[in-house]
């Protein structure tokens, strides 16, 4: 696909992170499942609704944009995915287990700021404002998620984990 201008980039920029939601609403009820810690495993449930929230905001600027963004494929979170599977499967200690799935789901959280970001600064260039702070909302969240998964790695999990030598 050529992309013409900044509108076809902003567009195409929806449709990836659009395809990269839906792709981590498929993953995050695995990730949960396999969670060992109580508060791991009820973050990753609640940043699942959260989620669902964020593929809705999309959506509702798809509307207000009168196009479709559907049928695009995010390799670049089919590929974060694919190594967070790696460590849902992996045996031997949950404790390690669940440091990993902490660095998997950030690795995730990086890559959505990072397409947030450029996203809600496209809408500002093209005088999309309505669109810009509902980006923002969600950059915000997934900003909040990223911090609040550093702080249980530091406080609990990551010690835990040590523990399991």
């Amino acid at each position: 696909m050529a992309l013409e201008n900044l509108q076809e980039l902003y567009v195409e920029q929806l449709r990836d992170l659009y395809s990269a939601e839906n792709q981590i609403l498929k993953a995050l009820p695995k990730m949960a499942d396999r969670a060992v810690h109580p508060e791991l495993k009820s973050g990753f449930q609640m940043h699942e609704r959260q989620t669902q929230e964020q593929v809705r905001r999309l959506e509702r600027i798809a509307d207000s944009l009168g196009v479709k963004i559907t049928g695009e494929t995010c390799e670049g979170m089919q590929g974060l995915i694919k190594e967070g599977d790696k460590m849902i499967k992996e045996r031997g200690s949950d404790d390690v287990r669940d440091a990993a799935l902490i660095a998997a789901a950030q690795r995730v959280e990086h890559y959505e700021i990072a397409g947030y970001g450029c996203a809600r600064t496209y809408a500002r260039l093209l005088g999309r404002e309505q669109d810009a702070q509902l980006l923002q909302t969600t950059l915000d969240e997934e900003g909040d998620t990223d911090h609040k998964l550093t702080a249980l790695a530091e406080r609990v999990v990551n010690l835990d984990a040590q523990r399991a030598d």
